[in-house]
C-alpha cells in the first residue's frame, strides 16, 4: 500500500467538515497514511509540553475481538438498553435516532474498522485530576482532523473504559496508564462531509458573565 496524497483542506474547512463517521468501510489504510496522520496528532498540545501520551495502533483482529465484546458491552449499558426510549423521544431526546443508529452501528461493527488509534497517559491511572484530558484530547483532534485529510472517517468514543484494566493488559501497557479514547478509523462507507449540527452561538456564548 502507497500514501495517497492528501486533500489540501482549508483550516476552516476542515474544521466545519468533520463529523463523527461511524459508517467504515473494511479497505486496508497505508501504513505510510498511520503515520502521516499520527506524525500530526503528535503536534497538539499537552501541559508544559510534557507529551505524557502513548499511541497503540491496533490491527491484530485476535486484539480486537475481546474489545470490541467489551465496547458493546458499554454500548448496551449505556445506550443500546434504552433503544425504544431514544428512538421515540423525537428531537428532544438524548440522541437523535440518526446518531443513534450509526453508534448502534458502529458497536456491532467495531471490529471490522482496519485500524484503531488508542491514546493512553503515562501515569495517570489513579489520577484525580477532571482536567487530564487536556493534555491529550487536542491532540486527538488534530489526529481526526488530519484523518479527515487522507479522506479517513473516525470518531472518538470511550465506551470501552467498563473494562479499562483488561484492555490495558491486553495491549502492554503499563499499570499506571489510563487509556483516553478508542478511534476506530476508516474509508467512510455512507454519509457524507457535513458540517455537524450544533446549537447556535447565541445560546452557548456570553460575554464576561454567564447569563441563565
Amino acid at each position: 500500500m502507497t500514501n495517497p496524497a492528501p486533500q489540501d483542506l482549508r483550516l476552516l474547512e476542515a474544521l466545519h467538515s468533520t463529523p463523527a463517521r461511524r459508517y467504515l468501510s473494511t479497505e486496508p489504510i497505508a501504513d505510510d497514511v498511520i503515520r502521516d496522520i499520527l506524525d500530526a496528532a503528535i503536534r497538539g498540545p499537552s501541559g508544559g509540553n510534557s507529551q505524557p501520551w502513548v499511541w497503540i495502533v491496533v490491527r491484530d483482529p485476535e486484539l480486537k475481538k475481546p474489545i470490541a465484546d467489551w465496547y458493546r458491552e458499554g454500548w448496551e449499558r449505556h445506550y443500546g438498553s434504552r433503544r425504544d426510549e431514544i428512538l421515540n423521544a423525537g428531537d428532544d431526546g438524548p440522541m437523535s435516532k440518526r446518531s443513534f443508529l450509526a453508534a448502534d452501528h458502529l458497536a456491532a461493527h467495531l471490529e471490522e474498522a482496519p485500524v484503531w488509534i488508542i491514546p493512553a497517559i503515562l501515569g495517570a491511572a489513579k489520577s484525580s485530576n477532571p482536567r487530564l484530558g487536556s493534555s491529550i484530547y487536542g491532540a486527538v483532534q488534530q489526529l481526526i482532523l488530519a484523518a479527515r485529510a487522507h479522506g479517513l472517517g473516525a470518531t472518538l468514543t470511550t465506551l470501552h473504559i467498563g473494562h479499562e484494566e483488561d484492555v490495558r493488559n491486553l495491549l502492554g501497557l503499563p499499570e499506571n496508564a489510563l487509556t483516553m479514547a478508542l478511534i476506530p478509523l476508516g474509508y467512510p462507507s455512507k454519509g457524507r462531509w457535513a458540517q455537524p449540527k450544533r446549537r447556535p452561538l447565541e445560546e452557548v456564548v456570553f460575554y464576561d458573565r454567564y447569563q441563565a
